[in-house]
């Protein structure tokens, strides 16, 4: 996959301030407000920075969390991870593999089949509904 540089005044250019903040300088928004927390509509979320599909509404579930949970992306080589040391605490950062946008975190406490959980911010994302755009 090939990547996707800008610079910073670029995606600021591109990006709403929260989106920016987020995505490019590792922020998360406040939980049970972001628009994709409680979505139930079937379709796809892409990245909000460069449009790559990364989770499919297949894999969404409650996590009680207050941010939209996922136990798996559409592909591995969509996502990447990075151990993330900051607050205090030992987490594992996603991002989008083709632009290095922050997408939030996966821990090991999600529902099978994979038994992860996936915890992203609602701003990081986009959402296209399927065609049957049936709720799931």
């Amino acid at each position: 996959m090939e990547k996707i540089h800008k610079t910073d005044e670029e995606w600021k250019k591109l990006l709403t301030p929260q989106q920016y903040e987020v995505t490019r300088r590792r922020g998360t928004e406040p939980p049970f407000c972001g628009a994709f927390y409680d979505h139930k509509v079937a379709g796809i979320y892409a990245c909000v920075c460069c449009g790559l599909p990364l989770f499919s509404s297949q894999a969404k579930f409650d996590s009680g969390t207050g941010w939209p949970s996922f136990f798996q992306p559409i592909a591995e080589e969509r996502i990447a991870r990075r151990l993330d040391l900051s607050h205090g605490m030992v987490r594992t950062e996603v991002l989008c593999a083709r632009c290095d946008a922050h997408l939030g975190h996966v821990f090991d406490d999600g529902p099978a089949p994979t038994g992860l959980r996936y915890c992203l911010n609602s701003v990081s994302l986009t959402f296209s509904p399927s065609d049957s755009q049936t709720e799931d």
